[in-house]
């Protein structure tokens, strides 16, 4: 049959993700959060034939917010869309993983060189907030949010240094680390950026240049043993 993935098969694949409760009908931003776990959890695997009809389906919305949020996994490389074709999830291999940790690491020790210039109340408010709900993800087990927090941490910090244009190239890098890690840290359990992430706050609120670079790439150092050497 044409439709390789049956719609039966498509809610049993996605039903364990409930919409929290909420006054309204859902937006893009409430959708994409849960398709992106989806898939960080592999829920929604590279070999899964999805289509925004199905997905729309489970997730109780309109194609319209489908396909909004499809483009936004697109723009992030997250997701293949092609004309003609069902989207895809990507599957990014050893090189290309490789490529993506080197620009990472390139841009991050900019980005928070700079976040440690003037580091705001409200700012370092919102970084502590993502660390504490993907702490509590990880102690919950639910490992998908947890990377996809992770990867909010960065691009929270990116968006302290004020650069736009070196946001916006991490933001094409993140979620392609994001699944990365999701598929290739499949049998461990633990993912402790959490606590690295609290050590390179410190260093920025205390405005510590040095130290931040340093626990920066320390940190992108364990990404790199997770996902090359590993």
């Amino acid at each position: 049959m044409n439709n390789l993935v049956s719609h039966q098969h498509n809610r049993n694949v996605l039903a364990a993700l409930p919409l929290p409760g909420r006054i309204g009908k859902p937006s893009v931003d409430d959708i994409y959060p849960r398709i992106f776990d989806a898939i960080l959890e592999q829920r929604i695997a590279p070999a899964s034939r999805f289509t925004e009809e199905s997905l729309g389906d489970v997730f109780g919305v309109s194609r319209s917010i489908i396909r909004r949020v499809l483009a936004r996994l697109s723009h992030q490389q997250v997701v293949i869309l092609r004309p003609n074709h069902r989207p895809q999830v990507a599957a990014p291999d050893l090189e290309q993983t490789r490529q993506i940790l080197h620009a990472r690491r390139l841009a991050e020790q900019t980005l928070v060189r700079l976040a440690c210039k003037a580091p705001q109340p409200q700012d370092l408010r919102r970084l502590r907030d993502l660390v504490e709900q993907e702490q509590h993800c990880l102690d919950r087990g639910e490992r998908g949010p947890a990377i996809r927090l992770s990867g909010e941490f960065h691009l929270q910090l990116a968006a302290m240094a004020g650069n736009a244009p070196l946001r916006q190239f991490l933001g094409s890098l993140v979620p392609l680390t994001s699944l990365a890690l999701a598929r290739h840290e499949v049998k461990s359990r633990r993912h402790c950026a959490w606590q690295e992430h609290l050590a390179i706050i410190d260093a920025v609120e205390g405005r510590n240049v040095n130290e931040a670079v340093r626990l920066m790439d320390e940190h992108l150092d364990h990404l790199e043993q997770k996902l090359l050497i590993a």
